[in-house]
This record gives structure tokens, C-alpha cells and sequence, in this order.
């Protein structure tokens, strides 16, 4: 779509709070009418709608929206966020397994400024699997960069949480 139309999408989000969650379908509305001015084959139109329904806490809604969107060629930023949203959505209506299949290959993608939303997410669908100590080495390694000290500390000891002992 055109930059105005992306423009007016960002404003409505940052409308978002503006609507407390008795008046939730009023912003799904707000997306569901600036949706209607794309291209019916168009990514983006699933996508924001499956971001408004995930945002306003009903994941079992967004989970088909964002397979829809993917399928029909989102891809880039907002198609790594996609997948992204949608392993946790997945995660909170009970399919962790699935995040998980979804996410891992992420790990291997160029890297960008989601990679740490990538782990923390994944790091979740593993807790749900009851795969703690992976989830944990995953967050370690996303946290170790940020910390102003004991990096090297702290990426070692994420890699010696998964690796055998031996």
C-alpha cells in the first residue's frame, strides 16, 4: 500500500490505548475500515487485522489471520513479525509445539532489531513444552548484549545450559 495508508495504520495503533476493552471492537472497527481500502488479496489486510484481534486478548481470532496473511506473501519486517505474534498466539491457545516448528528457523534469519522478540517468544513456547532450561538459554543469550557488564559471562552460561554435559 501507499505510505499514507501506513500512516494512518500507525496512527490508529498509537490510538490504541485509547480504547479500553469494553470499547475493543470499536479499534478492531478503526483497522477493519482501513483494511477495507487494500486489495482483497493484499498481506496486510489479515495482518493488522489478526494484530488487532491478538492485541485486544483474542489470540484463537488472530491465529487464522496471521496464517492467512503469511500465506498470501507477507513477508520482510512485518511478515518475521507475523510469525512472530502468531507462535505466541499460538503458545496462549495451547499449541507451544507449533511456535516452536514456526520460530526456530528464525534464529537463523539476517538478523534485525526482532531477534530478541524472536527468543524471548520461542523462550516462552519452550517453558510451555516444559523445555525450561533451552527457553532459559535463549533469553540469557538475547539479554547477554545488553548488559553493560559480564557479557561473556552470561552468553557462556546460556551455551552451557543446552550444551551435554561432558
Amino acid at each position: 500500500m501507499n505510505q499514507h495508508w501506513e500512516d494512518r495504520v500507525a496512527a490508529a495503533w498509537a490510538s490504541f490505548d485509547d480504547y479500553p476493552q469494553e470499547r475493543a471492537h470499536e479499534f478492531r472497527a478503526l483497522i477493519d475500515a482501513l483494511v477495507a481500502e487494500l486489495p482483497d488479496d493484499s498481506p496486510l489486510g489479515p495482518f493488522e487485522q489478526a494484530c488487532a484481534w491478538d492485541s485486544t486478548g483474542h489470540s484463537d481470532r488472530a491465529v487464522p489471520l496471521y496464517r492467512e496473511a503469511l500465506a498470501r506473501g507477507l513477508t520482510g519486517y512485518k511478515g518475521r513479525r507475523a510469525r512472530i505474534q502468531l507462535s505466541s498466539s499460538l503458545r496462549n491457545i495451547g499449541q507451544p509445539e507449533e511456535g516452536v516448528k514456526l520460530l526456530t528457523p528464525e534464529l537463523d534469519a539476517p538478523s534485525d532489531e526482532l531477534d530478541d522478540a524472536v527468543r524471548a517468544t520461542l523462550a516462552l513456547c519452550l517453558s510451555s513444552l516444559g523445555r525450561d532450561r533451552e527457553g532459559l538459554s535463549l533469553v540469557l543469550g538475547a539479554l547477554a548484549p545488553h548488559l553493560p557488564r559480564y557479557q561473556r559471562s552470561m552468553a557462556n552460561y546460556a551455551r552451557a545450559l543446552v550444551e551435554p554435559e561432558g
